[in-house]
């Protein structure tokens, strides 16, 4: 009964009214911009989360019956009607002594949340039926990809109803907007991530009985048409939402935020960036807004010369790792289809995958490189930026055998570092390049590495990427969102909007993933 009357709140809160759900920016109008221009909280995140200790419309009622009047203080009228949110790692003393693993299995519990209730309406955040696990640090929410590597470490530990629920959240979220928001914010509503449901559908699955791929048969498909929305009617050379055609006919998909104005979360920083470049700054502001759908906020693998963020050009760019992870998808759904008995919808998605295989191999593998690229449709031409992303046609068992081996090749000679592989080749001061290194990458390469008997390379980045965290947990007592595998006795990677932040989620899972290994 409980669990009824919380789904029937959800419906209520997080299903039909949800579905209109104002972002802080709508809702507090004038006093949002200024509060983020102002430099009132060192992270922009902060007021993007607050909890108003009022109705909403009361405050902003108060903010216009007070702003002008002498003596007024924004940081004072702002503290009076927020709270900040809490940090679910802010409070969390670890004991070294103890050892990793058992600061992985405490972690869980830190970093879990409750199933989200109707008071969570006058806030941003979009509310859940089940139990999920955050990131850390100033992620309080559930987050898209992230989630797939914190799944890989709470299968290791034995928890799969925690995996389950998480699956079911996401599950819930097509069903409530049609697609997995970037976290359940409302400010996250214009964008998604990395389309790794299929995955986590799929990794629920292995060895449990009581789950099938034709469980989430239909809301597989509804993500799958929230990425290609619009392509039916797109012609050649020619791009919609985050469908490209090509000038063959080819259909690929490419990052695409809906909105261009400033991210809320990062509004300041947008704002200003927005000033030097010589782009339209509505343009602009999307390549940046789809840089953060990519996870990948932000690295010169967007920018245009290969080093400067005002010449970002995101959605130009057909990325390699979202069509591999949009092929893993048709075959995810073909075979749910074929486990329910629907053998033609089942051929039709085959098919679908079939032909992007192809498309895969004609426009992502740069035999000038021997190396996977992205593939800019604009200028038809590939990416000069060698990345990462290479690794995910291995990954997903896609790579033909001699193109594994020349990605081998190449990951062992330009990427391999004492701490495991940097993301990019270019050293910049942004967080997805070089000498940064994540947990994701580096286990999609493991893995991917793997799959091909490359075991020797695998096993030598494992574990020197085991070895930098578990010396820097050692020192620190943390377990950090990124890592400079190039100067190891740091305490973690740097550049970035923001301050290096510990938990971390999907480290914990990659990294309890390793060690089981």
């Amino acid at each position: 009964m409980k669990h009824i009357f919380l789904y029937l709140l959800l419906f209520v809160s997080g299903g039909l009214f949800a579905q209109n759900q104002k972002s802080p920016r709508v809702i507090y109008p004038g006093l949002f911009e200024e509060v983020q221009l102002g430099r009132v909280y060192a992270d922009g995140k902060s007021f993007a989360d607050a909890i108003p200790k009022s109705k909403p419309s009361d405050i902003m009622k108060a903010y216009l019956a007070e702003k002008n009047n002498n003596g007024f203080n924004l940081k004072t009228f702002v503290a009076s009607h927020f709270s900040l949110p809490e940090s679910h790692t802010a409070f969390y003393q670890s004991d070294i002594k103890a050892g990793i693993e058992k600061h992985l299995d405490t972690l869980w519990t830190v970093l879990q949340r409750n199933p989200d209730t109707v008071s969570v309406m006058q806030t941003s955040l979009l509310p859940l039926p089940n139990p999920y696990i955050v990131p850390g640090g100033r992620f309080r929410e559930v987050y898209y990809w992230d989630s797939y590597f914190t799944m890989l470490g709470l299968k290791e530990a034995g928890k799969t109803k925690v995996m389950k629920d998480m699956v079911d959240n996401f599950a819930y979220l097509i069903n409530t907007y049609g697609f997995i928001p970037n976290g359940n914010r409302s400010y996250y509503l214009t964008r998604s991530q990395p389309p790794f449901f299929a995955a986590m559908v799929q990794l629920l699955a292995q060895d449990n009985p009581d789950v099938k791929l034709s469980h989430y048969k239909d809301v597989l498909e509804k993500e799958y048409n929230f990425w290609m929305k619009g392509s039916l009617q797109l012609a050649p050379g020619k791009a919609i939402n985050h469908v490209v055609k090509l000038t063959d006919g080819t259909i690929l998909n490419r990052y695409h935020d809906a909105g261009n104005q400033p991210r809320e979360e990062s509004y300041r920083e947008d704002y200003e960036a927005s000033k030097l470049t010589k782009q339209n700054p509505a343009i602009f502001l999307q390549h940046v807004r789809s840089a953060a759908e990519s996870g990948w906020d932000f690295s010169s693998r967007w920018f245009a010369d290969g080093k400067s963020f005002s010449q970002i050009i995101t959605t130009d760019l057909l990325p390699v790792d979202l069509n591999t992870l949009m092929y893993n998808l048709e075959i995810t759904i073909a075979a749910a289809n074929r486990e329910a008995g629907d053998s033609k919808k089942s051929a039709i998605f085959s098919t679908k995958a079939s032909k992007r295989k192809t498309a895969i191999f004609k426009y992502f593998w740069n035999a000038k490189q021997s190396f996977f690229t992205d593939y800019n449709w604009k200028t038809k031409s590939f990416s000069n930026q060698l990345t990462l992303a290479a690794s995910f046609p291995l990954y997903f068992k896609l790579a033909t055998p001699d193109q594994a081996k020349l990605v081998s090749q190449r990951l062992e000679k330009d990427f391999l570092k004492p701490g495991g592989l940097i993301t990019t080749l270019k050293t910049t001061k942004e967080q997805w390049d070089a000498p940064n290194a994540w947990a994701p990458l580096q286990w999609v390469s493991i893995a991917g590495l793997h799959h091909y008997g490359y075991d020797q390379l695998a096993d030598t980045i494992a574990n020197r990427w085991v070895n930098l965290n578990i010396a820097v947990f050692k020192e620190t007592g943390k377990l950090m969102e990124k890592y400079n595998v190039v100067e190891t006795n740091s305490k973690g990677g740097g550049g970035g909007e923001y301050p290096l932040q510990d938990g971390f989620g999907w480290t914990n899972g990659v990294l309890l993933k390793l060690l089981k290994k």
